[in-house]
């Protein structure tokens, strides 16, 4: 079991589902779960839990959750390697993200809708996206991650369910505490820039 244990957690299997596998991985991981059916089980969860890679879009902004997955999804495929931005904290600056920023790929088209987001890193411990959000997001709440925001461009209020207002503009970072309900507002005329951040608990 111990052999198993090490195969699950040493990430082909999410190599696997996002089709990066090549024929002799992918064949002998559908020989692996016929041998062992509990690993179907195994990456039913992980499917789901890379479905909702970045998880920091609320469900009215599903829609752009999904096409920042795809768009992930296809960029590895077509020769990205995997990443890992450096973790948000109170020092951080936007300069930090530039490697990502200064990326001609990673622009709000002119059709965007009021949420478009970017993935530019993803492990089991954190998440990080590029969000630009033209209105807001939805009231939420985090009881497993950690949720951190640094401005980019633009400002926004976060407001707390406890009645505290964070009036945020470029440049400030603010890390919101689990099980605190929130809402976003934009509050600049042009959208809000965000690099967003989930961070297991």
């Amino acid at each position: 079991m111990k052999n198993l244990e090490e195969y699950i957690s040493s990430g082909v299997l999410e190599a696997y589902i996002l089709g990066l596998t090549d024929e002799t991985t992918t064949a002998e991981i559908l020989e692996m779960t016929v041998l062992h059916p509990g690993l179907t089980d195994e990456i039913e969860k992980i499917e789901r839990t890379l479905l909702n890679l970045p998880g920091p879009l609320p469900e009215a902004n599903a829609g752009a959750l999904v096409m920042a997955t795809i768009d992930y999804t296809e960029r590895l495929r077509n020769g990205e390697l995997p990443e890992v931005p450096p973790l948000l904290h109170e020092k951080s600056l936007s300069g930090d993200y530039e490697k990502w920023l200064g990326r001609p790929d990673m622009a709000l088209p002119d059709d965007a809708g009021d949420v478009y987001a970017k993935i530019i890193g993803y492990t089991p411990e954190a998440s990080t996206l590029i969000v630009w959000l033209k209105t807001g997001s939805p009231h939420e709440t985090h009881t497993t991650e950690k949720e951190r925001f640094l401005i980019l461009e633009g400002s926004c209020d976060i407001v707390f369910d406890d009645g505290v207002i964070h009036r945020l503009h470029a440049g400030q970072f603010i890390e919101i505490p689990l099980y605190m309900g929130h809402t976003l507002t934009v509050t600049s005329e042009t959208p809000c820039k965000v690099v967003l951040q989930r961070v297991a608990a």
